[in-house]
C-alpha cells in the first residue's frame, strides 16, 4: 500500500478540519467554559473544535485508506473573485444595507465560475437573498438594515 499524501484530497480536507478545530480550541482556552446547563463563552467553540478535530481525523484516515487523488486545476479567476466578493459584501453592507450586499456577494461570486448565465444567476440571487432575509433578519432578528436610507 502506497501512502501518497501530496495529492490525496481526503487527507488534506481532514487536515484542514482538524487544524481549524485545533485553532478554535486554542483560541477558546482563555474563555470560561461553564457547564452544559450554564454554558460559558468558551463552551461552544471548544466543543465544536473537538468535533471538528475528530471529524478531521476520521476524514484523514479515510483518505489514507482510499487515496483518491485531487482532480482538476486551480482557477486563478476564482482565487481572485471569491475573496473580492466577500470584501465587496462587507463594504456594501456598511454603505447600502443587507439586500444590496447580498446581491453583490451572490452575483460576483457566481461570476467566478466558467458557466455564468445572467438569467440563472439573477434568479438564484433573488431566491438566496429572500431566504437570507427570512432567516437572518426576520427569523433570528438580527439588527441589519435591509436598505440604508429607506
Amino acid at each position: 500500500m502506497k501512502l501518497g499524501f501530496g495529492n490525496n484530497k481526503d487527507f488534506w480536507a481532514g487536515l484542514l478540519f482538524a487544524g481549524v478545530g485545533a485553532g478554535a480550541i486554542l483560541i477558546a482556552q482563555s474563555y470560561p467554559f461553564g457547564t452544559t446547563l450554564r454554558m460559558g463563552p468558551g463552551y461552544f467553540p471548544r466543543v465544536l473544535g473537538w468535533i471538528l478535530v475528530a471529524f478531521g481525523l476520521y476524514v484523514m484516515v479515510r483518505g489514507v485508506r482510499n487515496s483518491d487523488a485531487i482532480k482538476g486545476h486551480w482557477s486563478i479567476r476564482a482565487l481572485i473573485i471569491l475573496p473580492l466578493s466577500m470584501v465587496l459584501f462587507g463594504v456594501t453592507m456598511e454603505v447600502a444595507g443587507f439586500i444590496p450586499a447580498l446581491f453583490i456577494l451572490i452575483f460576483v461570486s457566481a461570476a467566478s465560475g466558467r458557466e455564468f448565465k445572467v438569467k440563472e444567476v439573477l434568479l438564484l440571487t433573488i431566491f438566496l437573498s429572500f431566504l437570507s432575509v427570512a432567516m437572518f433578519i426576520w427569523g433570528l432578528g438580527l439588527p441589519y438594515p435591509l436598505l440604508k436610507g429607506f
